[in-house]
């Protein structure tokens, strides 16, 4: 008796790249993403995604513990904010982060203090300052628009220049988390239905921005949606000084991306607006100000903010040395340098979406030339700025290395 067997069929994945985790680290630098992320290789010192992890878990803490009714502001820091940020501190360090700078904040965490034991001094730790300033400025404003937090959105694509002699899929997936979403109702004359007339910052902001009115008076309806983002940086220049990576453009890419992944779900509204909020302008660091001052001083600021307008500010930055105590600038050009509009169009969504197909065909293209044997290091390019390089947990053994390490010595 005879029996025929039917063959396995090759499986079949669709690739899933995610807007931060994939496309942000890739443009960083090509190699350290197939080592961080392809390798699972994490960096030694992940500062920056520390706090990135730890301003956005307090954020939607704070959120939530606002809707549950605790509407007054501003609030206390060692009584209100310091227990959120010892929940939160425990979780990164739960998941391997950890703050390896003392100076940027305190942990309780194997520690024989309590929150008590604290002083009004151990708020000034970078992190918890920012943290308390995040929550106090922006949460009476931010905290009455949101309709959820930290939503997962996804979407899939057609791989592109598909090869299916090569190509390991004719489809890759996208997927990123919109840290939040508003939903509003507002008319043409800007009176704020469902705010109580509240006196809401972010909207004043909204209205003085030309693009998002022009959405306003051309919409059929009075509702409308706003994506927000938070980032643990500084406000990026608008001319980059790295040609391998402008994170300017790439943030205003992102949340385009996620406009886009956002529109195709059935329960959305247009979408009138994106909000990126630099968290790190509302306390700079001392190497934040450097950076600041070498973009006012070489005209490569946006064209987003009057800077006439805070010639005060302006004038502090440009005659501060590093060694000077950081001056006193106002609470408004702080305001003003750590919220940025990015206008919803649908050509500008369309090229953002060409320039993530084109970044998803270069990860692909590097996959497979080392799945047919190149070498890591041909196959993927090593190439960043300075200060991503010196960063670098690789740099010892890149051969594509921009840094000088002639004097490394293993101790």
């Amino acid at each position: 008796m005879k029996m025929n067997i039917a063959h396995k069929s090759k499986s079949y994945m669709i690739p899933e790249y995610s807007l931060t985790g994939d496309l942000l680290s890739f443009l960083t630098c090509n190699l350290q993403y197939r080592y961080q992320n392809k390798g699972t290789l994490p960096p030694s010192k992940p500062v920056q995604r520390w706090f990135g992890e730890f301003i956005h878990g307090v954020m939607e803490e704070a959120y939530l513990q606002w809707e549950c009714g605790d509407k007054r502001f501003p609030w206390d820091w060692k009584s209100d904010i310091r227990p959120i940020e010892d929940m939160i501190d425990i979780k990164l360090q739960v998941g391997g982060l950890y703050p390896y700078d003392e100076d940027l904040f305190y942990s309780l965490l194997n520690s024989d203090l309590e929150i008590e034991d604290l002083n009004e001094h151990d708020h000034k730790k970078l992190a918890s300052a920012r943290a308390e300033k995040a929550i106090n400025i922006w949460g009476p404003h931010l905290f009455p628009l949101i309709d959820s937090t930290e939503l997962l959105i996804k979407g899939i694509r057609k791989m592109p220049n598909f090869d299916k002699n090569i190509s390991r899929s004719n489809y890759y997936g996208i997927n990123g988390v919109v840290d939040v979403l508003s939903s509003i109702k507002i008319n043409r004359n800007f009176n704020q239905s469902n705010l109580d007339n509240y006196n809401n910052m972010i909207i004043e902001f909204l209205k003085k921005d030309p693009d998002f009115k022009k959405h306003v008076d051309s919409a059929c309806g009075d509702e409308y949606e706003i994506i927000i983002d938070y980032k643990g940086m500084k406000r990026p220049p608008l001319k980059s000084v790295n040609k391998f990576n402008n994170q300017w453009e790439n943030h205003k890419q992102q949340v385009l991306t996620y406009s886009w992944l956002r529109s195709c779900q059935e329960d959305a509204k247009p979408i009138f607006a994106g909000i990126i909020f630099y968290l790190n302008e509302l306390v700079p660091s001392k190497e934040d100000l450097v950076l600041i001052q070498e973009e006012i001083v070489n005209d490569l600021c946006d064209d987003a903010i009057d800077y006439g307008r805070f010639s005060r500010d302006v004038d502090l930055i440009i005659n501060w040395q590093e060694d000077d105590k950081v001056p006193e600038l106002s609470d408004e050009f702080k305001i003003a340098r750590s919220i940025r509009i990015i206008n919803i169009d649908d050509d500008e969504i369309k090229e953002s979406l060409e320039k993530f197909d084109n970044v998803v065909f270069n990860i692909e293209s590097s996959l497979i030339k080392e799945i047919k044997g190149c070498k890591i290091q041909d196959a993927w390019k090593g190439e960043s700025d300075e200060r991503t390089c010196n960063a670098c947990d690789f740099k010892t053994f890149c051969k594509n290395n921009s840094v000088k390490t002639k004097d490394f010595k293993i101790p």
